[in-house]
């Protein structure tokens, strides 16, 4: 594929990865190619790592965080320290890099809530709304709770629905907090949410003690990831996370699956496309939570 300046080569590119619609290898790539100038705000030099279907979503696929040997010199990677030596990640910096992971049958991208120049110091402060199954209409309920609780501590809300089950709660920050206070807080706005909501959310980290509640997982730890903004799911359909203006949650309709690689493209610019302008401190929020 020509990409930018660059021929990406996708081999055996007729492989088939979603059977239910024939979306092959090479439609993948197709998708990411086309999706790239959205996609790619959201994902810039951010560790990534991947599920892999090597043989198609029917089978049994892998989840890969260190970049292979054989990936080209131009695919960006940055090396994370961890305790006993440390992961070469992926960054997707450019069009021709999601062309080419797809070309390595990956499907779904999750990314890192910090970028290269400070893992330390996230710049995303991500709530994620897991519902039980059949039940999306509680997600939303939840997170418009939550987007109003995060309102009142001054900070600004942005949803998307997953391609699986559930809802992204996702809020920009300056890089100013490390990631145990980003989740200190985090956990306290969840806390708090619940002592609002206590029939509808919960911390409960096992399905059988939730009792039928959504589970508030707050994705705040350093080496953490989360799914990256418009990736493909392994799902019949190849359902997409899809960033939502805020009124759509509103809409009874709305499911975690209605983006697929099929319409997304359709909507036309990106509902976060200035995602990055909302970005606040979490000092003055921490007070306020406090007084809450």
């Amino acid at each position: 594929m020509k990409v930018g300046r660059r021929d990406v080569r996708i081999s055996s590119s007729d492989k088939v990865l979603f059977p239910q619609i024939g979306l092959t290898k090479a439609g993948l790539a197709d998708y990411y190619a086309a999706v790239a100038e959205l996609a790619l705000p959201h994902l810039r030099d951010r560790p990534l790592n991947l599920n892999v279907y090597p043989r198609g979503i029917e089978d049994k696929g892998f989840f890969q965080q260190h970049a292979s040997d054989h990936f080209p010199d131009w695919v960006d990677r940055v090396e994370v320290p961890k305790q006993g030596g440390s992961v070469v990640h992926v960054m997707a910096n450019r069009a021709e890099t999601l062309v080419y992971l797809a070309g390595q049958n990956a499907v779904t991208l999750h990314h890192w809530p910090s970028r290269a120049d400070r893992l330390d110091q996230p710049d995303r402060m991500v709530f994620d709304l897991d519902p039980p199954e059949g039940d999306f209409g509680a997600a939303r309920s939840a997170a418009l709770a939550l987007g109003e609780l995060l309102r009142e501590l001054g900070l600004e809300p942005h949803a998307m629905t997953t391609g699986s089950k559930g809802i992204h709660v996702v809020v920009a920050l300056q890089r100013r907090q490390e990631h145990p206070a980003v989740r200190a807080f985090a956990r306290g706005v969840a806390e708090k949410l619940i002592e609002r909501e206590p029939e509808l959310v919960t911390l409960e980290w096992y399905k059988d003690k939730r009792g039928g509640r959504i589970l508030i997982d707050v994705r705040a730890t350093r080496g953490m990831s989360v799914v990256a903004p418009y990736s493909v799911r392994a799902k019949p359909e190849a359902p997409v996370a899809a960033p939502l203006p805020w009124e759509e949650l509103s809409d009874e309709k709305l499911s975690a699956r209605r983006y697929t690689v099929a319409n997304v493209l359709d909507r036309g610019a990106d509902p976060w496309a200035d995602i990055a302008a909302s970005a606040r401190a979490l000092g003055e929020p921490a007070k306020r939570l406090e007084r809450l």
